[in-house]
């Protein structure tokens, strides 16, 4: 599941350096966490959630075919400072 929301967001990214997607696994379940920079957020969201939601549903079809239930969460942006 991770490499499918990294393959997906990384076409809709101008900012790949930031992108970081998480994976965890509880209880059968799989929660998958997107972390975009700051100025990508819109565009990972899209009008409306249309974006995050398209990806959820992507999600829930490729977890499906394997019997499993996935989640995406879109978090806070990271904020990368340079020392």
């Amino acid at each position: 599941m991770k490499e499918l929301v990294q393959y997906i967001a990384q076409s809709w990214l101008t900012t790949l350096l930031k992108l970081k997607v998480n994976e965890i696994e509880e209880n059968g379940n799989i929660r998958v966490e997107l972390r975009v920079a700051k100025e990508d957020m819109g565009r990972i969201i899209g009008k409306g959630g249309r974006v995050a939601n398209s990806i959820r549903v992507l999600l829930r079809v490729a977890a499906a075919r394997e019997g499993k239930r996935v989640s995406l969460d879109v978090l806070e942006p990271l904020i990368l400072q340079v020392v």
